[in-house]
């Protein structure tokens, strides 16, 4: 129960750790390295999951959308475009050894989130911090 418990801490550690790096490298996306912790603490301990979604990181980027409320227009792009980035390197390199196949699905799985991020997550209005004067 231990192995179990530990398993899932060093997995949510490392999914804080790539989502804050996803946050400020454009290439790199946080959202589903910020879901995988959230999800893995969790499993492992109410104190990890509860400082989890208590931190920064959790709040900017995660937290209206697992509240149902959906994501900012920027967000939602972001996401799009490191996806589509990210998968056409994948797309060339499979058209380059002549895997059709894989070509195919991985076009299936872009189309698909792409139809999902524009009309399945509900777009929210950018919040709007005071600028300091």
């Amino acid at each position: 129960m231990k192995i179990k418990k530990l398993l899932w801490i060093c997995l949510g550690c490392i999914g804080v750790g790539l989502g804050a790096v996803g946050a400020v490298v454009p290439m790199l996306p946080a959202f589903p390295f910020l879901l995988l912790a959230a999800f893995s603490f969790a499993r492992s301990s109410e104190k990890l999951h509860t400082w989890f979604i208590n931190t920064k990181l959790y709040q900017d980027n995660l937290a209206d959308y697992v509240a149902g409320k959906g994501m900012t227009v920027k967000t939602k792009v972001r996401i799009m475009i490191t996806v589509t980035l990210l998968m056409s390197i994948g797309f060339i390199m499979m058209g380059l050894k002549g895997i059709v196949t894989g070509c195919i699905v991985l076009g299936c799985v872009w189309a698909f989130h792409i139809i999902y991020f524009i009309w399945g997550v509900k777009t929210i209005p950018a919040t709007k911090e005071p600028v300091a004067i």
